[in-house]
This record gives structure tokens, C-alpha cells and sequence, in this order.
């Protein structure tokens, strides 16, 4: 993201408090199977009414998030690949 403000999720709460945003990650790092996400640029904010579906069409290092939250911490899933032999 060109000329993106870099900020703390702390800073975000402040600055929109109690609602949803859309953010794009900047940096994170894993700990045990736990994306913790450090630096993050707000996109925008997003009505209550929509979050569930700006969510589902998010995509790559966009996230939706509720400001109500501490701090951003994600659960690593590792996808189980099944192959089937015929």
C-alpha cells in the first residue's frame, strides 16, 4: 500500500473504537500456531450490518476486525490434504 499510515492495533481502537474495520496487515509473526499482528493499515471502517460479508470477500492480508478486541491474534490452521488413489 502506497502512502499507508503504519499503525499499532492499540492506535486503531483509539482512533475507531467499538466498531469493525477492514485492515491490511502489514507485519505479523507465528507463535504456536498463532498469527500475532503487529503493524496494519486501516482501509476503512465497516457497518455492523455488513461484517460477516466483507469478511467472507476478503482476501490475501485483508482482515475484517472488531475494535472490541485486545489485541489481533489469529489461529493458524494447517489444511489437511486428502488423495484419494484409484
Amino acid at each position: 500500500m502506497i502512502g499507508a499510515v503504519i499503525l499499532k492495533w492499540s492506535e486503531v481502537r483509539k482512533m475507531y473504537p467499538d466498531q469493525f474495520v477492514k485492515l491490511k496487515i502489514l507485519s505479523s509473526h507465528v507463535e504456536d500456531n498463532q498469527e500475532i499482528v503487529e503493524n496494519m493499515a486501516v482501509i476503512r471502517s465497516v457497518p455492523e450490518e455488513s461484517a460477516t460479508k466483507e469478511l467472507l470477500k476478503s482476501k490475501g492480508e485483508d482482515l475484517i476486525y472488531h475494535t472490541s478486541h485486545e489485541s489481533i491474534v489469529l489461529e493458524v490452521r494447517q489444511d489437511v490434504v486428502l488423495r484419494r488413489f484409484y
